[in-house]
This record gives structure tokens, C-alpha cells and sequence, in this order.
């Protein structure tokens, strides 16, 4: 089955399973889906990030990349050339699941956040603007890319950020060495089942009971829904939930595991 056909199918099953609030028996979920998820609220950091995006989209700047990821096939790593424009446009999803990640950020205030991928920047900058006090780990295999993310953080004076620059698999036990605990994580950096596992493995060592996971394209293919599945019945994770480009969980205490498909 092509990735497109796949695509497709996993939408259509998702479009039949979702609830909207009123089918919500868990208070911790209902009170998420009112009041972030569906939260219709305009925030006056909105503006910043539809203006980053239109600038990202609209720049015509040439700049090499390096992919550690899925994009890379069967090799470790490819190299391209690509305008910063086109790349964007590839890498940024609907702006409404930007404009979600800042309000989880707004409503459970991390403290502490690393990011796998930060891409153009436009995600780091969502978490950023939703929490001042926030410190920000984002990670970025390639160094180009890196700099144009870097660029827009300070266009917009966001000075909470720090960049990290390389294979994710070179720099995380690094990155995590000087983090007593995280609070928010955004995975967001290499489509592939096992490293994604991996990756959760090793932030789970810092996970607190009030800590949130947020995986990016979790049916993007089916070794990224297998990867999702594993990750949602882990014996750690008390609540999932599937937004179908999303998926959130969570490991608090107290509460019945339960696994969630909602509706945005």
C-alpha cells in the first residue's frame, strides 16, 4: 500500500472514531479537549506565528540540508540543496496544530521542553511565545537549517531557546545529562520507528507524573503507527490521546489508562 493510500485510510478510520466533549467520560480529558484542544480563544501570540510562517514560506533563500531522518531512505543521512520557501512548505504542517502547541504550553506551563526537530522554527517558537519562564532544548541535525530557525527567534526576541546541533542520536544523552526532569517533550525529528521508541525510552528516565510527550505524524506510515502503538500502551502512560497528526500522552497518577480519539 503506497503511503498516500495509507494516509487515507488511517484518516477515514479516524474520522469515524473520534469524539467531540460530550462523549468524554474522563475529567482530565474533557477538561482538555474544552479548553485547549477545542479552545477557540484568540491569543495575541497567534499574529507572531502566522507572520513567521508567511515569512518562512516566502523566503527564497538557497541553503543546503542534511537529513538524518526518514527522508534519507536506506542511508544514514542524504544532502540536498533547497530554498528555505519550498522547505517550509514541506516541513510545516496546518498552522492549526502550531497554534495547539501553544496552547498546551500555555495551559500545563513546562518548565522544561525539548524539541526533536526543530526544523524552521515555527514549532519552537509556538511553545516559546505559550510560556516565557519555559526553557527550550530544541534539537536540529542540520546546521543550515538551524541558523534560518535561529534567524526567527531573533526577529521575534525569543530568548528562552537553546539550539542543538547534529544527529540526535549523537547529542541527546548530552542534551538529557543537563536536564533534571522533563516536562514537555516534542517529537518532531526522524519518522522512523525505532529511533522514535528510543527516543521516548530515554526522555522516559526523566518523565515526572505531570509530564506531557507530543509525537508529530503518528500515521504518517505504518512503522510510525506501530511505533505510536507501542508507545500508547506502555505501562508508564496513563492517558493517549489521538489527533490524528498528534498524539499526546500523558503519565499521571490516579487516573484509569485510557487511550482517546478526538476531535479538534
Amino acid at each position: 500500500m503506497s503511503k498516500l493510500l495509507f494516509r487515507l485510510k488511517k484518516y477515514f478510520n479516524y474520522y469515524l472514531e473520534k469524539k467531540g466533549p460530550h462523549k468524554i467520560h474522563s475529567p482530565f480529558v474533557f477538561e482538555l479537549s474544552t479548553k485547549v484542544i477545542r479552545d477557540t480563544t484568540h491569543h495575541d501570540a497567534y499574529s507572531k506565528i502566522l507572520k513567521a510562517r508567511r515569512m518562512m514560506l516566502g523566503n527564497r533563500n538557497v541553503i543546503e540540508t542534511v537529513d538524518f531522518g526518514s527522508g534519507a531512505g536506506n542511508k544514514s543521512f542524504a544532502t540536498y540543496r533547497a530554498r528555505v520557501g519550498k522547505l517550509a512548505k514541506a516541513r510545516t504542517g496546518s498552522i492549526k496544530y502550531y497554534l495547539l502547541l501553544y496552547r498546551l504550553v500555555a495551559y500545563f506551563k513546562p518548565k522544561t521542553i525539548l524539541e526533536f526537530g526543530t526544523s524552521t522554527g515555527l514549532s519552537t517558537m509556538s511553545m516559546a511565545l505559550a510560556n516565557n519562564d519555559a526553557h527550550i532544548v530544541t534539537m536540529e541535525g542540520c546546521a543550515s537549517v538551524a541558523n534560518v530557525a535561529t534567524s526567527v527567534f531573533e526577529r521575534f526576541e525569543l530568548r528562552n531557546i537553546d539550539t542543538a546541533i547534529g544527529n540526535f542520536n549523537n547529542i541527546l544523552a548530552e542534551n538529557l545529562a543537563g536536564i533534571n526532569q522533563l516536562d514537555c517533550v516534542f517529537f518532531d525529528g526522524n519518522h522512523r520507528k525505532e529511533p522514535t521508541l528510543d527516543y521516548f525510552n530515554h526522555c522516559l528516565t526523566k518523565a515526572t507524573a505531570q509530564s506531557f510527550f507530543i509525537f508529530d505524524d503518528i500515521h504518517w506510515s505504518e512503522e510510525m503507527e506501530e511505533a505510536w502503538d507501542i508507545i500508547k500502551n506502555h505501562k508508564e502512560v496513563s492517558v493517549s490521546v489521538d489527533l490524528y497528526q498528534f498524539g499526546i500522552v500523558f503519565f499521571r497518577t490516579g487516573i484509569e489508562k485510557q487511550h482517546f480519539v478526538l476531535s479538534m
